[in-house]
């Protein structure tokens, strides 16, 4: 290894070279908080969605569901913007720095929830007020989609020698973390306020507080680390397309890797209660009962599974959740019945599996890629596939469902996870690798 190159971040005062030790609770609170926040802002939608979706979009003739629906129009949208987010903030990673990335992303995403809490309604401003909130989604999106490129290339390039994985799997608890949150500010909000206040202003508090939780993000972030040396940050100032164009190889490997990963990551964790609904008649209190169980379970399991690819590397963990679900998503979605324990057993089953991808999936991701390039290398490739395949999948499931062809979904997770077992076999190991910052 040339001196040029570390194992470790770099302070940003001191001689030329200086390095000083960081505090590993920091550097993991500075992304993993944030990220924890992003990710309740960027839920928080979808969970309120119903409270503020008729102040804000008008309804159709005769038909009661189009504010709903164009709520939700709206949250795709915010999909669709998280490839150019993975594309510009990565390369702002790249070329000024992981940390003024993370600073820009949790600005951004701050900034989308303050103006969502400020969206005026449609009574009011007319046509203004659908444009404010998808003005709010696209910064939104571009934020998350962001915050992935940024956060991961500095959680693993924070780690010390063979704890990458450890430090990768710290991605989905704090995601997994903002997740609970925005599902239990909703659910507190909907308890202590009757239906017509959370329609009139209860909806706005959820999102001012995300607003006000990225100000302690932000204050986090501030007193992080730099991955990279100034010398480092100067000497690489690669083109916007850099990663795509001279590695094309490794783009494509991080959409393989992501497919079948990111398809069974929404429908295990977001999806699955609604599977249960519409498919067997599980009733609705208690699958979002199960779901908060499992996703709890499911943050836990993290860090043993970050640990145990640092042992026995990560295609070991990779190869068993692919061909996991390959083999038992069908059999594992047809085992749900009306039963609480059903639903809970399975989903829980699925979160197991799950786990030897989400635990390791930044850390492989950050390992493919050469440092100059890496932020803006993994983020579009992955929130591209991610758009393509994890975003859709509820609409997937329940347009399969809407077609008379409910049996077929599970064969389609089945099947994307089995292309993504194919990508892993040909994937080298990365575990005991020198990775260069």
């Amino acid at each position: 290894m040339s001196s040029a190159e570390h194992t470790g971040p770099l302070t940003e005062t001191g001689p030329p070279g200086a390095r000083r030790p960081p505090s590993p609770l920091r550097q993991l609170a500075a992304a993993s908080v944030g990220n924890a926040v992003e990710w309740y802002d960027w839920y928080a939608y979808s969970f309120l969605a119903v409270y503020f979706a008729e102040q804000v979009f008008p309804e159709g003739t005769g038909n009661s569901l189009v504010p709903l629906l164009s709520s939700f129009a709206v949250f795709a949208v915010g999909f669709f913007m998280r490839p150019i987010g993975g594309l510009l903030m990565g390369a702002v990673a790249d070329r000024r720095g992981r940390r003024a990335a993370l600073t820009v992303t949790i600005l951004l995403m701050g900034g989308g929830s303050l103006l969502v809490a400020v969206t005026p309604t449609y009574a009011t401003t007319g046509v203004l007020a659908p444009v404010v909130l998808v003005a709010a989604r696209l910064i939104q999106g571009l934020s998350v989609g962001g915050e992935f490129a940024a956060s991961t290339t500095f959680l693993v390039e924070s780690a010390g020698p063979g704890r990458r994985g450890l430090f990768s799997s710290f991605q989905y608890v704090s995601t997994t973390i903002g997740q609970l949150l925005a599902s239990g500010t909703a659910a507190l909000l909907a308890t202590l306020l009757t239906e017509e206040q959370m329609g009139l202003w209860g909806w706005r508090v959820a999102f001012l507080g995300g607003a006000l939780l990225s100000l302690l993000g932000l204050w986090i972030r501030h007193g992080a680390q730099e991955t990279r040396s100034v010398e480092q940050q100067a000497a690489a100032r690669p083109g916007l397309f850099e990663g795509l164009r001279r590695y094309p190889r490794q783009s494509l490997l991080i959409c393989g890797i992501t497919a079948g990963g990111t398809l069974a990551y929404y429908t295990w964790t977001t999806y699955l209660p609604t599977y249960a609904q519409v498919n067997i008649g599980f009733d609705k209190g208690e699958a979002l009962t199960v779901g908060t169980i499992s996703l709890v379970f499911f943050a836990l399991l993290q860090p043993l599974g970050g640990m145990l690819s640092d042992r026995i590397g990560r295609k070991p963990l990779l190869l068993g959740f692919a061909l996991g679900f390959a083999v038992l998503a069908v059999p594992l979605l047809h085992l749900i019945s009306d039963a609480f324990v059903s639903l809970l057993l399975v989903q829980c089953a699925g979160m197991v599996l799950l786990t030897g991808y989400t635990a390791v999936a930044a850390a492989v991701n950050a390992e493919i890629f050469p440092a100059r390039v890496r932020a803006a290398g993994i983020g579009f490739p992955y929130s591209l596939t991610v758009a393509l395949f994890g975003g859709t999948a509820p609409y997937v499931g329940t347009w399969f469902k809407s077609a008379g062809h409910a049996d077929l979904f599970p064969w389609y997770v089945a099947a994307l996870c089995l292309v993504s077992f194919c990508v892993y076999l040909a994937l080298p190991e990365t575990a005991r690798t020198t990775m260069d910052n």
